[in-house]
């Protein structure tokens, strides 16, 4: 029971195991529908705050500064939260349980991949099933999109993800534990609500991109080199030209962090990733291509890109259970 004991904070020496344990229960089990979610309490109060805050009437100069007061809220709250659940889980024996339960949530493994085959599936009865699919984890303009976009738009997906559903958190937590954690999440979930370049959020979700780009910076690199190895394992896959792809094209991304995953993607399966495309309620983006392979992505190949992901999840819990041995060494 001592690696279960009360964890100093941000971190204690619990916090390898329990993310290792908790990357084996989403791997197993994803995210129960009937558990409430931390991100929908995140995404609320991102919601509230938008509506009350975000007013067309204010100069942009008021709504960055307004935008940059919302994030310091929902983060601080956020990382209130995860430092109170941890407090508390202390005094119990049992409260590694609820911490465990809890990193598993805010860790994307089995979820992603999940939506990865369906929109595979899909795509072999047709485009309409396709981009009823895809909908649910890109948010471009489907009505646009061939069954070769669609298969590109869930590939790019499910690398990005891939960095930061499954690599940042556990950067995180690690790092500073649970508080870091829910303030990770609650960065990435205002980011992806309010951190665009649309007229409303331009200004209002200024801070919240920023913050975003810069936790994202470490983790998407390493992401992007784990995808590379984790090509060693799955047939047809090549890591060296997953390498090379994301040395020579990852700076071509509009993002300083998506392109790092999505040019080792594109590189490990021989396609051309990224490229023009149009967002919902904002003016076309005219995107680089990654890599110069095909840019006629199948079915298949976004199958392929479900055991490369696999296997890049395995790769992370390996090294945290590396983490976690040192861990034990150090306190025996």
């Amino acid at each position: 029971m001592l690696l279960f004991a009360a964890p100093d904070w941000p971190i204690g020496p619990a916090a390898p195991f329990i993310l290792l344990l908790a990357f084996a229960l989403d791997a197993l089990v994803g995210d129960p529908r009937w558990l409430p979610h931390p991100v929908r309490a995140m995404g609320w109060l991102t919601g509230l705050l938008d509506r009350a805050l975000n007013r067309e009437r204010y100069g942009e100069a008021i709504r960055v500064f307004l935008g940059g007061m919302a994030l310091v809220s929902v983060v601080g709250a956020s990382a209130a939260a995860g430092w109170a659940i941890t407090a508390h889980a202390a005094t119990l024996g049992w409260g590694w349980l609820a911490e465990l339960a809890l990193v598993a949530m805010l860790l994307a493994q089995r979820d992603m991949a999940d939506h990865m085959v369906r929109v595979a599936r899909a795509l072999d009865t047709g485009v309409g099933p396709a981009r009823e699919a895809v909908r649910h984890i890109v948010g471009r303009d489907l009505r646009a999109l061939d069954e070769h976009g669609i298969a590109r738009a869930a590939i790019e997906s499910g690398a990005e993800n891939y960095s930061d559903g499954v690599v940042a958190p556990a950067f995180w937590y690690l790092l500073l534990g649970l508080p870091g954690l829910f303030a990770y999440k609650a960065i990435n979930t205002m980011d992806s609500m309010i951190g665009h370049r649309s007229p409303r959020h331009h200004a209002f979700g200024c801070a919240a991109a920023r913050v975003d780009d810069a936790v994202n910076w470490v983790p998407a690199r390493i992401a992007g080199g784990l995808i590379a190895l984790a090509a060693l394992v799955v047939p047809g896959a090549r890591p060296g030209r997953a390498l090379r792809t994301m040395v020579h094209d990852a700076s071509r991304h509009s993002s300083p962090n998506a392109g790092w995953p999505e040019a080792a993607i594109a590189g490990a399966l021989g396609l051309a990733l990224l490229g023009p495309r149009q967002y919902e309620g904002e003016a076309a983006a005219d995107e680089a291509w990654l890599g110069d392979g095909r840019r006629d992505a199948t079915a298949d190949d976004l199958r392929r890109t479900v055991w490369v992901f696999a296997a890049a999840c395995v790769l992370v819990a390996l090294l945290t259970a590396a983490i976690a041995a040192g861990t034990a060494l150090g306190t025996t």
